[in-house]
């Protein structure tokens, strides 16, 4: 491996978040005060995922939130997941899991339509999102009253190990059985739904049940986190 390479590899290493190709060029060219061209960045990264792919490596090199970062392989999830359990603190609480799943499929949200949704205030449960960081403010409404908007941002895609916002399961991949990721609960134990048993008669009831289905999809996702390498508390 040529010294380019081991100078990104030591860059992905120390860096706390997803590292991207336009800061790994800014740190090389001010440390090495010489110019890189992107196509040299992409094939030395491009290398170093090579390399850790060879079975001696524990890790491999993720494009991951628009960066790159060094993950443990799946067939070491379980023993880092062990680790993990000793040394997590306390986890989203499902009013919280509810939101962000809000939050996640209907952003830009204003705190009326998730407390719609809910038919609960969100008030603590966006504090905490908030307090995570896995969510951001990201503009006003033009609604009466002008609310704050809410969205997802890198460290909600971090946390969740997604590569884009795009990369979320979509709604209609757990409309069957087969479908689901693990044991999701029953709508009803989400966010009971009144109406009609039939198919739903207007866009508002339409998106409450989404709302309920996708709150145990971002549930299915953090459970799945457990057992990951990179859990962001």
């Amino acid at each position: 491996m040529d010294l380019l390479a081991q100078h990104i590899e030591s860059l992905i290493f120390v860096a706390e978040k997803p590292i991207s190709a336009k800061d790994i060029k800014i740190s090389l060219e001010t440390a090495m005060e010489a110019e890189f061209k992107a196509p040299q960045i992409k094939e030395a990264i491009e290398a170093l995922q090579a390399k850790y792919q060879e079975a001696e490596f524990a890790m491999e090199l993720v494009e991951i939130s628009n960066g790159f970062q060094f993950l443990t392989k799946p067939a070491f999830h379980n023993t880092v997941g062990a680790y993990l359990k000793l040394t997590t603190k306390k986890r989203l609480s499902r009013a919280a899991i509810e939101t962000l799943s809000i939050i996640a499929y209907k952003q830009p949200v204003s705190k009326p339509e998730m407390e719609k949704i809910r038919g609960v205030s969100a008030d603590y449960s966006l504090q905490k999102l908030l307090e995570k960081e896995i969510v951001e403010i990201v503009g006003r409404s033009d609604g009466p009253g002008k609310p704050l908007l809410y969205g997802t941002n890198d460290r909600f895609m971090d946390y969740f190990g997604l590569k884009s916002i795009d990369d979320l399961p979509k709604l209609k991949d757990f409309a069957t059985p087969e479908n689901v990721i693990g044991e999701a609960a029953p709508i009803e134990e989400v966010h009971p739904v009144q109406g009609n048993a039939g198919e739903p008669d207007t866009d508002e009831e339409r998106f409450e049940i989404e709302a309920a289905d996708l709150a145990a999809t971002i549930a299915d996702l953090e459970a799945f986190q457990d057992t990951a390498s990179k859990e962001e508390e």
